[in-house]
């Protein structure tokens, strides 16, 4: 009986915790160890998606105190499965200026949660890929910056628009 109750209770706890992110569709992050290289293009595969539905999409992102900077630019490619590539340069603020991070979390690491498109449909038959590199610079310099450090996860996030 009483492995009954328990079993219950984590049935209850997992559905629980399961059925809060009805929006979800896609949601995978990739670790950054050493540092994010300039070059280092990180790729998420988002297989085919329902045609007739629209969906909002998100760049998670995790960071910790070695990030050295308020704001982070990001270079984007959409991967068509007929091979077309949408490309974007993207700046997002991490820090207000009083250099508090403005992702969710305890201690020294931070996530943040980072619009990207809204209002996607899939209409080709296919598997998308999004590939996602860091594009930082410092002022007055042409270059960028060789590893970046501080950025902990990269993530992409896929919700149903439920409008």
């Amino acid at each position: 009986m009483r492995n009954a109750c328990i079993f219950l209770i984590f049935l209850g706890a997992f559905a629980l915790f399961t059925s809060c992110d009805k929006k979800r569709v896609y949601d995978e992050y990739q670790p950054i160890t050493g540092g994010w290289e300039k070059d280092s293009s990180l790729v998420f595969n988002l297989g085919e998606l329902d045609s007739l539905q629209t969906y909002n999409l998100f760049i998670n992102l995790r960071n910790n105190k070695d990030y050295k900077y308020s704001n982070l630019f990001l270079i984007t490619e959409m991967r068509f499965p007929q091979g077309k590539v949408v490309t974007d340069t993207l700046e997002y603020e991490m820090a207000a200026p009083d250099g508090t991070w403005l992702g969710t979390g305890f201690g020294d690491v931070k996530e943040s949660k980072l619009w990207y498109k809204e209002n996607v449909s899939f209409t080709e038959p296919g598997e998308y890929k999004i590939a996602i590199k860091q594009a930082m610079r410092k002022n007055d310099e042409v270059e960028g910056i060789e590893n970046l450090e501080g950025i902990t996860h990269v993530g992409f996030r896929i919700e149903k628009d439920l409008q």
